[in-house]
């Protein structure tokens, strides 16, 4: 570890630039890649048949139907399997140990020579343990779980069945343009109840094509024993969620989703695991490691979780195959990565601040074997799937995050933008209307890494959950249940609330990234927040579900968000500013509250101010020539009051100002009427 040395102890001496050390770190970094895969090179024949290892672990059919069972349980005295199959027998079928703590067993097919374990029965690994105890698991390699109504306990079901989904049309290339439609299955229904991927596939994705999102993050795929723990409590890594349907109708889902020219990102928790031990993977073989680093290093202390032993040569296997197996099995498109804060460092961010200062992110509290599994996860992602697209959740501005891996960078493609939703809810708890601060707003908007991507966003699943509120619920509050109606006069609240909700929106939209990404419900404001069904609320479903029946009442205003964020998506399918480079902004009036920007040749005019109207605004702009309007959150398409004329057609003027070689005037209306 002599990277965290040289900046924890050595202290840098002064005829050693900073500036210099940490490119030599970087270059560290990427050596530490290098070992690494030259050591897979060496024992493993490389990284393309090390990742398939979901072939040769768990439960195989090979071609005569005999069945391969094979696990790692290294401290395990002896392993036995039991199931349907032999009527629980718990002795009658020994695994055989072999080399580095693994396990085999070979069962040979029936008489009939299908194979001896029938497809969706059930089947335990049993562990003895050294001290003595028998233990019953489920395969960490289960492909597919379930769980009977009335118990807590999930079981491991054999899934093989005689037909299985083909999936025939292709990936959808990589955007140049990133709208992502972050989406949780189980919440996709007006109906309180775990909505299916079938529904999904049927009343969900007609929508996100309609609204002009191009890719879907898919939350809680990976199974997860506690719904209310939205799937970041994963227990079985390999398996599709059995609460929403079969793995086959996630598969067509993903088909029909490739139809549409959509890419399906999953959210992937790599960081940590459920502390489950009857239906997870912590104690699988008896120890308090295996699969982890032993407590305290082991135990995340605020998720009540287990943390990943990175630097162990079958924890990778594991890890990788994971991503390859959801890429090749699922053909999934990519993934967002939960929790990379808590992986790059020993403190998981806890009780830790970042300034942005160098120092916080070289040196001994980097966790550099969980840094260089996120750069060999991406390596090898982007090798071998080149349109792959990989986004990471970090909050701590790691450098380099977002730059490839030959660059000593982590390999990401994006990284989430999280200061933006937060300043929003700040802004709308903190301050009134005439105290917004444009000059921090254009700040935490335009305040990234250079050269590496964003995705911005104005709220996600975070900002909905129960304990915060929506942006709709934060602006409109109460009156949301009783003055929506299109057909009685918007009241201030409603009137000051669908403005800002649409501005808010676009003008993250077109200044905090080089991506946008939506929660599935928010682009039409839906009410109230998000809770699961758990013991504080009685079980109820009635906050985990997205009521879509809103937006298809012609008389409700959710219609009308939701076209104008439809119609926001697709001005910038056709114009490409996420695609460009940053935009140059050239107004930020604290007094009048104006926000004026450029961006792939589009003019982007904010006038925040409640009640105070422009005539003959001068803006600045690089382009010469005429200029319309193409968007107009004050429409009435779109709940606006129509207070612009979109005939008119605005002519530059041979006159520089705010830093553009040109300007024009125009008029622009206030948020509110009243």
């Amino acid at each position: 570890h002599l990277t965290g040395w040289l900046v924890a102890e050595f202290k840098v001496p002064p005829i050693i630039p900073q500036r210099k050390l940490f490119s030599f770190l970087l270059v560290c970094r990427y050596a530490l890649l290098q070992k690494r895969l030259s050591q897979l090179e060496e024992a493993e024949g490389g990284f393309d048949q090390f990742t398939r290892s979901y072939k040769t672990f768990g439960v195989q059919r090979q071609p005569d139907n005999s069945l391969l069972f094979k696990e790692w349980a290294p401290a395990a005295e002896a392993l036995f399997l039991t199931g349907d199959f032999n009527e629980w027998n718990k002795f009658s079928h020994p695994y055989t140990k072999k080399e580095y703590g693994k396990w085999e067993l070979i069962l040979p097919p029936k008489h009939d020579k299908s194979p001896a374990v029938d497809h969706r029965t059930k089947l335990k690994v049993v562990v003895h343990t050294a001290e003595g105890d028998r233990l019953y698991r489920i395969s960490p390699w289960a492909k597919y779980v379930t769980r009977e109504e009335k118990s807590v306990i999930y079981d491991w079901v054999h899934w093989d069945p005689p037909e299985q989904y083909t999936q025939i049309h292709p990936r959808p290339k990589k955007p140049t343009s990133l709208r992502i439609y972050e989406a949780h299955v189980g919440i996709a229904s007006p109906e309180g109840k775990v909505a299916s991927y079938d529904n999904f596939t049927t009343n969900v994705l007609p929508r996100i094509k309609e609204l002009g999102y191009n890719c879907i993050q898919l939350m809680a795929i990976m199974e997860h024993a506690y719904y209310a723990s939205f799937g970041y409590q994963i227990t079985s890594f390999f398996a599709a969620s059995s609460r929403y349907g079969t793995p086959e109708e996630l598969k067509r889902l993903i088909d029909v989703a490739h139809s549409m020219g959509i890419m399906v990102l999953l959210d992937v928790v790599h960081s940590h695991a459920s502390k489950n031990t009857e239906d997870g993977l912590n104690r699988f073989d008896g120890s308090d490691s295996c699969f982890f680093h032993s407590p305290p290093r082991g135990e995340h202390s605020l998720w009540d979780s287990r943390l990943f032993n990175y630097s162990s040569w079958e924890v990778l296997r594991f890890l990788l195959s994971n991503l390859r197996w959801w890429m090749e099995e699922y053909r999934f498109d990519g993934f967002r990565f939960d929790g990379v804060t808590s992986m790059l460092y020993h403190h998981h961010g806890i009780g830790t601040g970042f300034s942005g200062d160098y120092s916080e992110y070289f040196g001994l509290q980097v966790d550099e074997d969980s840094l260089v599994y996120l750069m060999l996860a991406n390596h090898i992602l982007h090798f071998l799937y080149p349109d792959c697209i990989t986004v990471a959740e970090d909050v701590s501005g790691m450098p380099a995050l977002c730059r490839r891996v030959e660059e000593g960078g982590l390999g990401f493609d994006y990284r989430l933008a999280m200061a933006i939703p937060d300043k929003w809810i700040q802004i709308l708890k903190e301050f009134k209307d005439e105290d917004w601060d444009m000059g921090n707003i254009v700040f935490t908007l335009t305040n990234r890494r250079y050269g590496e991507k964003c995705i911005a966003y104005a709220e996600s699943h975070d900002q909905a959950l129960v304990g915060d509120k929506t942006l709709a619920f934060w602006l409109m509050d109460k009156e949301m249940y009783s003055n929506m109606s299109s057909l009685i006069p918007m009241s201030p609240v409603i009137d000051r609330g669908i403005q800002l909700h649409k501005m808010i929106r676009l003008l993250t939209h077109g200044l905090g990234g080089e991506g946008y990404l939506n929660f599935i419900g928010n682009e039409f404001g839906h009410p109230e927040w998000l809770d699961f069904p758990r013991e504080g609320n009685n079980q109820s479903y009635h906050y985990a579900r997205r009521q879509f029946n809103l937006v298809d009442m012609d008389h409700l205003r959710y219609r009308q968000l939701y076209a104008f964020d439809r119609d926001m998506n697709w001005t910038e399918d056709k114009y490409g500013w996420l695609a460009a480079p940053p935009a140059f902004v050239s107004a930020k009036h604290e007094g009048d509250k104006v926000v004026v920007f450029d961006r792939a040749n589009v003019l982007f005019i904010f006038n925040f101010h409640p009640t105070q109207s422009f005539q003959g605004y001068r803006v600045g702009v690089e382009v010469p020539g005429k200029y319309k309007i193409k968007l107009d959150s004050d429409e009435t398409l779109y709940g606006g009051h129509g207070r612009l004329d979109h005939n008119t057609e605005f002519f530059t003027e041979e006159q520089p100002y705010n830093g553009r070689s040109y300007s024009m005037l125009v008029n622009i209306p206030p948020v509110l009427t009243h």
